[in-house]
């Protein structure tokens, strides 16, 4: 019986001492080592805008939209880099939905209260590469050809009266069996350009992409193009140890020191 109560004493003891030492003093010095020797990282690696705000996270690429700012890889997480949705499409390299894109039906409210809803036009439902590599084109002055069925078809047939592509036209010209829509560019497109990161979340482009980009955003900026290359230089991010992995430039950190080159 004394044996056992000394056992139960040494357990309850160990216990105490290991929580203390491994859920209390462990976590408030690794805390602390990460304040002190790397509180950027340690905080969230976030940039500030030039208005000196919160504007994301190095790590954390985001969606740019206007034709003066660096365009980011593709992004299948939640409505594209949503932190909480991390992922990719999960579609293989063969599959038509990736390639092709898909479309799918609307509904309209009923013409009569009560009613059965109506059907309504198609809209996009995912993009597909073809769709992708043909509006990076039309973007960056890449000059491409449209194919379908031995044909070469002029682009208009493809765009609303506003002037933009049309993209259930599009895919679903891509994925008529009979004839297929294909898009030749003049010359070969980065891969990152039209493919989405495994996370959905990479806030890198590949140094080539940008240097694609880098003419459409100084026309748009008003800026010479070699400024422009410039900081695509200053926001690359080469490989560990010179090594370990591919140069990548942080497409958020770049569109932020244009605007900041902008504003002085």
């Amino acid at each position: 019986m004394k044996n056992i109560i000394q056992n139960i004493i040494s357990s309850i003891l160990a216990t105490l001492v290991f929580a203390v030492v491994l859920c209390g003093i462990y976590p408030i010095l690794v805390w602390g080592v990460g304040q002190a020797l790397f509180n950027h990282q340690a905080n969230g690696s976030l940039i500030e805008d030039n208005k000196n705000q919160v504007v994301g996270s190095e790590w954390i690429g985001q969606n740019f939209t206007s034709a003066k700012y660096f365009q980011p890889r593709p992004s299948s997480a939640g409505t594209g880099y949503d932190a909480t949705s991390s992922g990719g499409s999960n579609l293989g390299p063969t599959s038509k939905k990736l390639i092709n894109g898909t479309t799918k039906p609307t509904a309209l409210p009923p013409k009569l209260a009560g009613g059965p809803l109506q059907p309504g036009p198609d809209v996009e439902d995912f993009d597909g590469i073809k769709i992708r590599v043909l509006i990076y084109c039309d973007a960056n002055g890449i000059p491409f050809r449209l194919i379908q069925n031995g044909m070469e078809v002029d682009p208009k047939v493809f765009k609303t009266e506003k002037g933009d592509f049309d993209p259930v036209k599009l895919i679903t010209a891509f994925n008529d069996d009979a004839k297929p829509l294909t898009v030749k560019p003049a010359s070969l497109i980065p891969s990152d350009a039209v493919t989405g990161s495994g996370s959905g979340l990479d806030p890198h482009i590949s140094p080539k992409n940008a240097e694609i980009q880098a003419t459409r955003v100084a026309k748009e900026r008003n800026l010479n193009l070699d400024a422009v290359k410039a900081e695509i230089a200053k926001a690359t991010d080469h490989p560990s140890l010179g090594i370990l992995g591919d140069a990548g430039v942080n497409v958020l950190k770049l569109n932020i020191a244009l605007d900041k080159f902008a504003a002085h």
